[in-house]
């Protein structure tokens, strides 16, 4: 799974004493703050989040915020092993805004479904439509390790050496890139890679923060096994039942909100059902 939407880890629950709750708290969970949205996020994981407040999840954080009418407090962690154990599972925050769920992970109702996308330079393989095409038997393809389309290069012969796995996360100060993703969509720029396949709701934004003309293809036409589209969900806490309706009705109310702005970070957005994009309403086109 894309960064930020495949942690599985023991969530331990801790017990608040009612006496120290308001009134308004005592029909939530125990580890709900209810004055305050606290939202557990990456401070450097673009476009999805940082810690100036302008990854897409930050603008819809604010949203759910505004919809709340309560304040945004952010406890930032960088993503990667142990992430949601220490931040959701610890009780420092209520909220992850951007999920896939998992066994202790509670997922909200999903609010966006994308996939997996191809990016090329653009007029280098033109109409390129899915990973079958015979032309990228003699490309160098950068992709993440690990990731679904992995085993989908597997079937189609492209994962010998033709293929460039990229480690799943980067630690360390010495890191030149951000994240994993940039590092990719910067060796595509600079000809290091012919291809690469990166998760859609990435590949869009950096495609275009890269400096050179990209072309970024959703892959909608692959067969089912394995998957490479999802459906995106917040996550809360299991048990949270009475804190997760709340968020989904946050996300019923103010849907075209967050679909603006996920349409104006470039993210590929599909219909709930069918393999096929989502057209805009005309509330949240992008200008």
């Amino acid at each position: 799974m894309p960064r930020s939407h495949s942690f599985v880890v023991v969530v331990a629950l801790l017990l608040v004493s009612a006496g120290a709750r308001d009134a308004r708290a005592q029909h939530l969970p125990d580890l709900v703050t209810t004055d305050v949205l606290r939202v557990c996020s990456d401070p450097g994981n673009m476009p999805f989040s940082q810690r100036k407040g302008d990854g897409f999840e930050n603008k819809i954080a604010a949203i759910v915020a505004d919809e709340l009418k309560v304040k945004l407090r952010y406890y930032w962690l960088t993503q990667g092993p142990g992430f949601v154990r220490n931040t959701l599972g610890s009780g420092l925050c209520d909220l992850i805004i951007g999920t896939s769920g998992g066994e202790v992970v509670q997922p909200t109702n999903p609010y966006y479904r994308s996939s997996y996308a191809v990016v090329t330079r653009k007029g280098e393989i033109e109409g390129l439509k899915g990973l079958d095409d015979p032309r990228l038997k003699d490309k160098k393809i950068g992709i993440i390790a690990g990731t679904p389309p992995v085993a989908r290069l597997g079937e189609l012969g492209l994962a010998g050496e033709r293929m460039t796995p990229y480690a799943p996360y980067a630690f360390g100060d010495d890191r030149k890139h951000q994240t994993v993703a940039a590092a990719v969509i910067a060796d595509l720029a600079e000809k290091k890679i012919d291809a690469a396949i990166l998760w859609g709701a990435a590949a869009g934004w950096l495609a275009k923060q890269s400096g050179v003309p990209m072309e970024v293809v959703p892959l909608l036409n692959e067969p089912g096994r394995p998957a490479l589209t999802f459906r995106v969900s917040m996550g809360v806490r299991q048990g949270e039942d009475d804190w997760k309706r709340k968020i989904n009705t946050v996300l019923r109310k103010r849907k075209d909100d967050i679909e603006k702005v996920l349409r104006d970070y470039d993210v590929p957005l599909l219909a709930e059902e069918e393999n096929k994009l989502l057209e805009p309403g005309p509330d949240t086109k992008t200008p």
